[in-house]
C-alpha cells in the first residue's frame, strides 16, 4: 500500500446555503447501455450485485433515531411477518419496518395481487413523506415496483420535489433511473468487487440475514398467498401460514 503525507494545504470548502431535507441515493449498478454519467446507475435492469444499499439506509435511519429524530422506514419487497436482525433492533427501539410486499416478482404467486401491493405500498410511503411528520423516510428496495413496470416513476419524483421542506428521503435498490439521480441530492453506487457468496460462503444470521430458498415460502402469511395458488393439501396451519421455527429464530 502507497503511503500518502497527510494533506496539511488542503483548503477547506464551508458550505453556505442553509439546511435542507436531502433525497438520498443507495443504488446498484446499472446496465452497460444507458448508464447515468459517472454513477453507474441507469434506465435498464441492473444486477445491482453491491452489497450495503439497505444496510446503509438502516445506519442512517438508527443515525436520526439517535438525534430524536421520528423516522419511519418501509420495505417494499419483504411481507409484514419478516423477521431479520433489522426488523428487531428497530421494532425495540419503537421504529418498527414496516414491510409492504409480497417478496420478488419472480417469486410471486399472482402478479395482479403483487402490482396492487405495490400501488398500495406507494400510497402509505407518500402519505408519509407528504405528510412531513417523519424527519427521515426510509424507502428500502424502492427501485423494484418501478423497474418491473408495477408504478410509474412521475408520481414518485412529483412527490420528492414537493415534500416538505425539512423532509430527508432514502431510496435503495437496484438501476436506479436517471431522472431519480438528477432530483437526487446525494447518490452513491454501491458495486460488488468481492462478495464471500462467490467463494461458496453461504448467506449467514447477522450479516446477509436471509436465504433465497427459504424466503420463496417460508415468510409468507396466508393473506399474501392466494388459496387457489397453495400447492394441493397445504393449508394456512402449514409451512405457508408462517415462518418456521428456525426461520423465525432469523
Amino acid at each position: 500500500m502507497d503511503i500518502e503525507a497527510p494533506p496539511l494545504d488542503r483548503q477547506r470548502v464551508i458550505p453556505d446555503r442553509e439546511r435542507r431535507g436531502l433525497v438520498i441515493v443507495h443504488a446498484g449498478p446499472g446496465p452497460g447501455p444507458g448508464v447515468g454519467p459517472g454513477v453507474g446507475v441507469g434506465k435498464g435492469k441492473g444486477k445491482g450485485k453491491g452489497k450495503g444499499k439497505g444496510t446503509a439506509a438502516f445506519g442512517l435511519a438508527l443515525r436520526a433515531h439517535g438525534r430524536g429524530e421520528p423516522v419511519r422506514i418501509f420495505q417494499r419487497m419483504k411481507v409484514p411477518s419478516v423477521r431479520f436482525g433489522e426488523h428487531r433492533v428497530f421494532e425495540r427501539l419503537g421504529t418498527p419496518i414496516e414491510g409492504l410486499g409480497d417478496g420478488f416478482s419472480g417469486t410471486s404467486r399472482d402478479l395482479e395481487v403483487y402490482a396492487q401491493l405495490a400501488r398500495d405500498a406507494w400510497a402509505r410511503a407518500e402519505q408519509a413523506i407528504r405528510g412531513g411528520e417523519p424527519f427521515l423516510v426510509v424507502l428500502d428496495e424502492s427501485m423494484y415496483p418501478r423497474r418491473d413496470g408495477w408504478l410509474p416513476l412521475e408520481p414518485v419524483l412529483v412527490c420528492l420535489r414537493e415534500r416538505p421542506p425539512h423532509v430527508h428521503v432514502v431510496l435503495t435498490g437496484r438501476a436506479c433511473p436517471q431522472a431519480l439521480v438528477d432530483v437526487a441530492d446525494t447518490v452513491t453506487e454501491m458495486a460488488k468487487v468481492k462478495h464471500a457468496y462467490d467463494a461458496g460462503v453461504p448467506a449467514q444470521r447477522g450479516i446477509e440475514d436471509r436465504c433465497r430458498l427459504r424466503s420463496r415460502c417460508a415468510v409468507r402469511s396466508p393473506s399474501t398467498v392466494p388459496s387457489a395458488s397453495r400447492p394441493p393439501g397445504r393449508t394456512p396451519s402449514s409451512r405457508w401460514a408462517a415462518p418456521s421455527a428456525r426461520w423465525a429464530r432469523g
